[in-house]
């Protein structure tokens, strides 16, 4: 990967580590892993603008993964939607940046998720009303849905999945971050899911295999010329991805940081 998008995933890792230390609590596994893709997505792919987060023109983002948003709120700082410092107050009372993202209450939130499995059914609907406002002589917006291992598993995802593929919206995308993990242990050893690339496929829609901590790779394909069809993007990522000793673990999914592992963590990422 170039090194100055090397840089800027180290250090939005460095401010997603930091979050969760003060508040001693969330979720750094999978924060960790979706940072490349939210990095394609802010970086070289959507539509927005900071200075006005209700644009009706903007591009959707449905953070289905909510647990994860630890990630998406260092993104949102970055890009100017609200001041970097209130990063810190992740989980405190009267924060807007909550667990998991609230529309209601924090700029720049498109959707608020947490209940997982939900969210594919969120970005449908914005999906659907994307293709109604380009009917309209309005921009068809795209929307982008980040979706996890587990929640996969879930009824709702395969009702939406049939759905977006019979409306044949092409304005929407899934990235899916696979990291092989969700909370209780393996994806296969909480319930086996079989190939969902070909259950995918099967349902009707584009899909598309990369290295998920791959930039370029992940930009590539959201780029890619519609096939009109609804796509999914398989992000074969790493949960903890970037500290060797969350690398892969299951138990990092929801464990908040001594001092010790923190200052170990930050050695490793330090740009």
């Amino acid at each position: 990967m170039d090194q100055n998008l090397e840089q800027k995933a180290r250090k939005i890792r460095l401010d997603v580590l930091k979050m969760l230390y003060e508040c001693q609590s969330g979720h750094p596994g999978g924060s960790l892993s979706c940072v490349e893709i939210l990095q394609a997505l802010y970086e070289n792919v959507m539509q927005y603008d900071a200075k006005n987060p209700k644009w009706q023109d903007r591009d959707r983002l449905v953070m289905s993964k909510g647990h994860a948003c630890p990630t998406l709120y260092a993104f949102l700082a970055d890009k100017g939607f609200f001041p970097r410092e209130e990063l810190w107050n992740l989980r405190q009372y009267g924060s807007f940046l909550q667990g998991h993202p609230d529309m209601n209450k924090c700029p720049g939130v498109d959707a608020s998720t947490g209940s997982l499995g939900q969210g594919t059914s969120w970005a449908l609907g914005y999906a659907l009303a994307g293709k109604r406002q380009g009917k309209d002589g309005g921009r068809e917006f795209k929307v982008y849905c980040i979706t996890g291992d587990g929640e996969s598993q879930e009824g709702m995802v395969w009702e939406s999945a049939m759905a977006a593929a019979h409306y044949q919206l092409d304005n929407l995308t899934i990235l899916f971050d696979h990291n092989g993990l969700q909370i209780d242990g393996t994806n296969d050893q909480v319930l086996a899911r079989g190939d969902i690339c070909k259950k995918y496929e099967a349902f009707g829609w584009e899909v598309i295999v990369v290295d998920g901590h791959d930039v370029n790779a992940i930009t590539e394909a959201l780029k890619k010329p519609s096939a009109g069809k609804p796509r999914f993007i398989c992000c074969n990522t790493v949960k903890g991805k970037g500290v060797s000793f969350m690398e892969n673990q299951v138990g990092w999914h929801g464990k908040p940081m001594n001092q010790e592992q923190y200052e170990a963590a930050c050695r490793e990422l330090e740009v």
